[in-house]
């Protein structure tokens, strides 16, 4: 019965979104939280920076952005961060348990299923990939893998 809800919800995203990373603004994505509800991108808060992060629960460089921008939530909690994977939801389920997500209000974390709208939209090879928008939802930035710089990240989200 999951597969067959995660094959349809896949179809409906590839038919509903054919949008493309060029026109800069948040990409309108769909996401299944471990307490699998649907979470959109028009759910989350605009007026605050936006930090979307395209990542695997088991990739090491994942979870060491993780743990650092854990380590930087002064700083993060003024912004809205979508946490985005491929991965099933028991997955996503554990690395939010594992990483104590939950206490976050700030932190959305979920699933996009086989549909790939997000890593198609901007063309991810390799995780982490990390897009930041300012609270107008306008395209600042975007880092892919080793190019994440949390140093820079936090430079620019106190310039907007």
């Amino acid at each position: 019965m999951k597969l067959i809800y995660s094959v349809l919800v896949c179809i409906i995203l590839l038919i509903c979104y054919p949008v493309s990373a060029q026109s800069g603004k948040v990409p309108p994505f769909r996401m299944i939280q471990p307490n699998n509800k649907i979470f959109k991108a028009e759910n989350l808060p605009f007026e605050k920076p936006i930090i979307i992060i395209y990542f695997s629960p088991d990739c090491d460089d994942c979870q060491q952005l993780t743990k650092e921008i854990l380590s930087h939530m002064g700083d993060l909690k003024n912004v809205s961060i979508a946490m985005i994977t491929y991965l099933g939801v028991d997955l996503v389920s554990q690395f939010v348990q594992r990483n104590n997500l939950k206490k976050y209000s700030n932190i959305y974390v979920g699933t996009e299923g086989n549909s790939l709208f997000l890593k198609t939209y901007y063309n991810i090879e390799h995780f982490p990939f990390l897009a930041l928008y300012n609270k107008n939802g306008d395209l600042i930035k975007k880092y892919s893998s080793k190019e994440i710089d949390l140093k820079d990240l936090l430079t620019r989200l106190k310039n907007l």
